[in-house]
C-alpha cells in the first residue's frame, strides 16, 4: 500500500483537469477545462491555473462535442494579454450563460503550494452545499459579485471536487431553462 498523499496544488489541479476532460458522462459531459496556464507556479495566495466552463447542450447531440466525441477545441479563447480572461485582477470576465446559449464560466482553479481552490461565481449555493456534503472546506469570498471558494487539499479529494462541479453545473443548467 502506498503511504504517500498528493498534496501539491499543481498536481491536484492536473488530476482534476484530467478527470474533467476524461469523463464524458452525466453532468461532466457539459464541462470543459479552458484557458489553462501550463506554466503556472503555485503561490501562497493562489495562482490561476485554468477555468472550468459549462457548455450548453447542442440540440442534436446533447453537448458541443464533435461527432467522434472529441472536443473541437473552439471553447474559451483568451480575451486578455495574460490569458486570464479578466485583466489579471481576479474580477469577473463575463460569467453567466448568455441568452444565445454561449458557454458560462462555472469556476476558476487556483493552485497553492499545498492545495487547490476552486472559485465559483455561478452556482455558488449548490457548490457550497455539495462541498460541505463531500467534506471539503468551503467559504464565501467577499467580492462583487460574491464568490464561493472550495478547497481541495488532497489528490484523493478530486472525485469529490468533480461532484461539487457537477452540482454547480446542474444548478446553472436549471437556472437557464
Amino acid at each position: 500500500m502506498v503511504d504517500d498523499e498528493i498534496t501539491d496544488g499543481r498536481r491536484i489541479a492536473e488530476l482534476l483537469a484530467s478527470e474533467l476532460t476524461g469523463r464524458r458522462d452525466g453532468e461532466l459531459a457539459a464541462l470543459s477545462v479552458v484557458d489553462a496556464d501550463r506554466d503556472v507556479e503555485p503561490t501562497v495566495g493562489g495562482a490561476r491555473a485554468y477555468d472550468v466552463e459549462r457548455r450548453p447542450p447542442s440540440p442534436e447531440h446533447g453537448s458541443d462535442d464533435t461527432e467522434d466525441g472529441s472536443d473541437d477545441g473552439e471553447h474559451g479563447s483568451d480575451d486578455t494579454e495574460d490569458g486570464s480572461g479578466n485583466g489579471g485582477d481576479g474580477s469577473d470576465g463575463g460569467e453567466g450563460e448568455t441568452d444565445d446559449g454561449e458557454s458560462v464560466r462555472l469556476a476558476r482553479a487556483f493552485v497553492h503550494p499545498d492545495r487547490l481552490h476552486l472559485e465559483f461565481g455561478v452556482g455558488r449555493e449548490a457548490a457550497a452545499d455539495a462541498a460541505r456534503d463531500a467534506g471539503l472546506r468551503v467559504r464565501p469570498k467577499a467580492a462583487t459579485p460574491p464568490r464561493t471558494l472550495v478547497f481541495v487539499e488532497r489528490g484523493a479529494a478530486v472525485k469529490r471536487a468533480t461532484d461539487v462541479l457537477s452540482a454547480a453545473s446542474r444548478s446553472v443548467g436549471n437556472d437557464s431553462r
